[in-house]
C-alpha cells in the first residue's frame, strides 16, 4: 500500500457512518456488484469464508418490511439465531447510552415521548426507507469464530460500499426475528441468521444523518507491550 492508498483508506473509515434514513431509489445492481466483489476479499480463519448473503431487491425489501413492521409494531417475542448479549456494563453501556442520546437529540425525541421513541424503533423493521437490505448469514455449528469472520467481511462490505458512495447501516436488531426472515427466504436449519445491512443513497436532508457516533480515543484501548 502507497501513501495515497493509506490515505485514502483513512479518510473512507473516517468519513463512513450509520445511516438511518434512505432515499427510496434502487442502487444499479452493477454497483452492488462490485461493492460485494470488494467485500469477498475479506480474511477469514484458515480461508474459510463462511459468510453467504441474501440481498433483497426493491420489491423484496417492502414484502420483508410489511412483514417485520407487523411483528415489531405487536412486539412479537424475539426469534434469533445468534443470542444477543445479555446486557452492558461499565464503558461499554456508556458508549451505548452515549450515541442513544445522540441519535435522539439529533431528532428531537425527548426520553418521556414513548410514542416517538417506539415509532423509531419501528423504523430498523423499515430498514428506514433504505431500497435493499443484505441478509447475512453464517454456519450455525461454527460459533463466535465464524461470527468473528462474518463481522470481517460485513465490515468490508460496509466500506466497500462508502467507496461506492452507497451508505449503508449494519442491524443487527433484524436477529429479533430470525425465524420469519428464515420462513421468508427458506434459509436451511444448518444455516444462522446474523444480522442485516440496509443500503442506498443517504437521504441528507434528515436530521438522521447529521448525526455522527463519537469513537473512542486510542490510548483507551491501545497497549504497546
Amino acid at each position: 500500500m502507497n501513501e495515497d492508498d493509506a490515505e485514502r483508506l483513512g479518510r473512507l473509515m473516517r468519513s463512513r457512518y450509520s445511516c438511518r434514513a434512505f432515499l427510496p431509489d434502487p442502487i444499479p445492481e452493477a454497483t452492488i456488484a462490485r461493492i460485494i466483489e470488494t467485500a469477498r476479499w475479506a480474511a477469514s480463519w484458515s480461508n474459510v469464508q463462511p459468510w453467504e448473503l441474501i440481498v433483497t431487491r426493491l420489491q423484496t425489501t417492502r414484502k420483508l418490511a410489511d412483514v417485520l413492521t407487523g411483528l415489531a409494531a405487536a412486539r412479537a417475542p424475539a426469534t434469533t439465531d445468534v443470542p444477543y448479549p445479555p446486557g452492558f456494563t461499565g464503558v461499554h453501556l456508556q458508549r451505548r447510552r452515549e450515541v442513544g442520546f445522540g441519535l435522539y437529540g439529533a431528532l428531537s425525541i425527548k426520553r418521556e415521548d414513548r410514542a416517538a421513541r417506539e415509532a423509531h424503533f419501528v423504523e430498523n423493521f423499515r430498514f428506514f426507507g433504505a431500497p435493499h437490505v443484505a441478509l447475512v448469514t453464517m454456519p450455525a455449528d461454527m460459533g463466535p469464530y465464524g461470527a468473528l469472520d462474518v463481522g470481517n467481511f460485513i465490515a468490508c462490505f460496509l466500506l466497500a460500499a462508502h467507496a461506492e458512495g452507497v451508505a449503508t447501516l449494519a442491524q443487527a436488531a433484524l436477529a429479533q426475528y430470525a425465524g420469519a426472515i428464515r420462513d421468508m427466504f427458506a434459509i436451511p436449519s444448518q444455516r444462522a441468521f446474523l444480522c442485516g445491512v440496509a443500503f442506498g443513497r443517504a437521504d441528507m436532508n434528515h436530521a438522521a444523518n447529521r448525526f455522527r457516533a463519537p469513537r473512542a480515543e486510542v490510548e483507551e484501548f491501545r497497549r504497546f507491550v
